[in-house]
């Protein structure tokens, strides 16, 4: 059981904060273990929805090949999630509701999905609450033209942005500037805060303010398949407890040396309590 959305979501409950999933899941045996798992890791699933069409579960296959090069195909059309509608999602955003977190693959999958993360994120805009969303590009899914179309009205909804710098060039509306430029135009059309992935190099968050640059944490790197969604969690898990940007930074890059430290989408994720083992020495053993 994996998924960017829910990879983020059970990496914040393991980090102690309390989430939940929203979106359709088909009558089978494969829902019931994405249910089931999610309920599992302590995430509230009480605004999931099961499909009662027929609509399968939505599939993916990793392959790995060359050390950490992974190759991953997508069997997502006319699956349950494909058909999650508005209807489905809002009545998620309860009041109380801190960060409403949306990708660019939920958008990627039908029409049906792209209006209800268009309507999330326009009702929690209008609640207060935060939009986080990460661009996070599937080219096999659509294309960059599409992602685009679809991207740039949610741009106008979003507080804080996320995306690999290849990504960044999808939520403008002229793709060929470079990353300063890019950056000042997407703070220029009420983003409040961006933040670069630059993978191995660690991260770069930009504000009216500046920007501010985080190493990576070196790791033996086992699995790099959802270090990206880790990341997003431990950055959100800052933002959610009021930690500045640089800590907010800082425990970005431990979670995501947690995920490709070891192997699946987020089995390797830390609990808050396990986010200091990176300050004990090479070696140690805690008994």
């Amino acid at each position: 059981m994996a998924g960017a959305e829910s990879n983020v979501a059970i990496g914040l409950a393991r980090l102690w904060h309390r989430v939940r999933w929203a979106g359709r899941v088909g009558a089978d045996e494969l829902g019931a273990l994405v249910l089931r798992t999610l309920r599992a890791e302590g995430v509230d699933i009480g605004h999931a929805v099961t499909d009662g069409t027929g609509r399968p579960a939505g599939l993916l296959l990793t392959g790995p090949r060359l050390g950490t090069l992974t190759r991953v195909s997508y069997y997502r059309a006319g699956s349950a999630g494909s058909a999650v509608s508005p209807a489905d999602v809002l009545p998620a955003l309860a009041p109380g509701t801190g960060v409403l977190h949306l990708t660019g693959i939920t958008p990627a999958l039908s029409g049906s999905a792209a209006e209800a993360a268009l309507a999330a994120a326009a009702t929690a805009r209008g609640a207060g609450i935060t939009v986080c969303l990460d661009v996070n590009h599937r080219s096999r899914l659509w294309t960059a033209d599409r992602a685009r179309a679809a991207l740039r009205p949610l741009l106008a909804l979003t507080d804080l942005l996320v995306a690999s710098e290849d990504e960044l060039p999808l939520v403008l509306e002229r793709p060929g500037a470079k990353e300063a430029e890019a950056v000042r135009g997407v703070l220029a059309e009420g983003v409040g805060e961006v933040v670069v992935k630059r993978g191995a190099r660690g991260a770069t968050t930009f504000t009216a303010d500046g920007a501010t640059d985080r190493a990576a944490r070196r790791v033996d790197a086992v699995d790099l398949v959802g270090a990206g969604d880790a990341f997003v969690a431990g950055y959100l898990s800052g933002l959610l407890t009021g930690a500045d940007v640089e800590a907010r930074l800082h425990r970005a890059v431990i979670t995501a040396a947690f995920a490709v430290a070891t192997r699946g989408d987020w089995e390797g994720l830390p609990t808050r309590d396990e986010l200091a083992l990176f300050d004990q020495p090479d070696g140690t053993t805690l008994r």
